[in-house]
């Protein structure tokens, strides 16, 4: 294995893990006013609609997606009786589906950001490092589940990937179980950790600022005002 190989499983995660944490801490006490996602839905709502749903319900089945195949190990599934071939069937045929929905959605959002002008001119470079980016990591990642499985591959990353990331969490790195995986498997999980590294500085924040109050927030009711309730009013 060599230096190269090293600093990109073990020294580059740790990096990237280390700017993700401490830059939303400086992000959260230096901007709070711009930990958001910007909404542009009032500049354009037509095209919004459907690249935001593909787009976030798909992300949301691969980031459970992910959970599954990398952070659980592989001897659990078997303990609950999910052979490896209904694990395959599943990562590929539903893993596939929310992948083409991600892929689509991200697709619609990224045209639509660059073709409306009202969004174009309002837009930041880093709109456009985490869209195009993100891009990246998810094409990567599409193309590994579907293309290379149903190409006959037998590469398992649960044998390896699961392994090695559970390591980095851990902090007992074994860059071995990654160096030799397939190309487009470690080119996914570069970008990935990349990606890591940008988000406290993107509108990809938001993700942590969900509207949980709204759960347990009165209902705010409005109604129309008659023409004689704004004569009283006025």
């Amino acid at each position: 294995m060599s230096y190269l190989d090293y600093f990109l499983w073990v020294i580059f995660p740790y990096i990237a893990l280390a700017v993700f944490v401490l830059g939303h801490i400086y992000r959260y006490n230096t901007d709070q006013f711009g930990w958001s996602a910007k909404s542009s839905e009032f500049l354009e709502k037509d095209r919004l609609k459907w690249g935001s749903i593909l787009f976030h319900w798909g992300i949301v089945f691969v980031f459970f997606g992910h959970v599954g195949g990398i952070l659980i190990p592989k001897l659990w599934f078997e303990r609950i009786g999910i052979s490896e071939e209904a694990y395959h069937f599943g990562a590929v045929w539903f893993g596939g589906v929310a992948g083409v929905m991600t892929v689509i959605g991200g697709f619609l959002l990224f045209v639509r950001r660059v073709s409306v002008k009202r969004i174009l001119v309002n837009s930041s470079p880093s709109d456009f490092v985490s869209l195009v980016l993100l891009g990246m990591v998810v094409l990567a990642g599409f193309t590994n589940t579907v293309g290379f499985t149903t190409s006959g591959g037998t590469f398992d990353y649960r044998d390896s990937l699961g392994p090695w990331f559970r390591g980095i969490l851990t902090f007992r790195p074994k860059p071995e179980l990654i160096a030799n995986a397939p190309f487009g498997f470690r080119l996914h999980t570069f970008l990935a950790f990349l990606l890591f590294a940008v988000w406290p500085f993107t509108r990809l924040v938001h993700l942590f600022s969900l509207p949980l109050e709204y759960l347990k927030r009165k209902y705010i009711v409005y109604r129309k005002m008659n023409p004689a309730e704004m004569q009283r009013k006025n």
